[in-house]
């Protein structure tokens, strides 16, 4: 069996796209691989779970029995490629509780590959939790997020260090658009014939992107 990816999308700052990039990532997944599972850690709606309740469970880190329930599902070699759209809100207690458990290490014994998303933003509290992520993790196991919506420029220095996952900007009445929980990306792409149209190049450059990412994975389980 191939290993198991596990993708934690997380920011320690709200409202920097992160639900959007969990959504477009299990979307994929389940275009590419047909099965997939998802957990959504917010305190706020909508989140994942309104617009992808078939897939989503909801999860807690508040609580040792909450973490434990988590963590019991993250670390199961089956083949099924997980998604955690982690709060902000739970951004240190999760990180804290990986780093005390050796998450990483239990991962690698039983073929479970983790790959953390970072929601870049300019602001300083986004600096230190990705130099807290830095201390954590391996720099192979971080792909740094710059969502041009939230960015609206070049990266901060304090995010250049690794890999750098783009995630275009959007007119704003497309982004109105796919706002609504009724909206499938992958739907979309097979319903609309016009592929020339820029909402359909925006999320055949994103599904391209996250092929790249499992394409790493696939190499890092060698």
């Amino acid at each position: 069996m191939s290993r198991t990816p596990v993708y934690i999308i997380c920011s320690p700052r709200p409202q920097v796209g992160k639900t959007l990039v969990a959504r477009l990532l299990s979307e994929f997944l389940r275009l590419q691989r047909g099965d997939m599972v998802a957990f959504d850690v917010n305190l706020k709606e909508p989140s994942l779970l309104d617009f992808l309740p078939r897939v989503t469970e909801t999860a807690e880190v508040d609580d040792t029995f909450g973490k434990m329930a988590l963590m019991d599902r993250l670390i199961v070699e089956d083949g099924i490629a997980k998604v955690v759209d982690l709060g902000y809100h739970a951004f240190d207690e999760f990180f804290r509780m990986i780093d005390e458990i050796g998450f990483l290490k239990e991962a690698a014994r039983r073929g479970v590959t983790p790959m953390v998303l970072f929601m870049a933003d300019t602001d300083r509290t986004s600096a230190r939790g990705y130099a807290t992520l830095r201390d954590i993790l391996p720099p192979r196991a971080i792909v740094t997020v710059d969502n041009e919506f939230v960015m609206r420029g070049e990266m901060p220095e304090a995010f250049v260090h690794g890999r750098t996952l783009r995630i275009a900007a959007l007119p704003v009445f497309l982004k109105t658009y796919i706002d609504r929980l009724t909206f499938s990306f992958t739907d979309y792409l097979r319903s609309e014939k016009d592929s020339s149209t820029e909402l359909h190049q925006w999320i055949r450059n994103n599904y391209f992107s996250f092929r790249e990412l499992e394409l790493q994975l696939a190499q890092q389980g060698r």
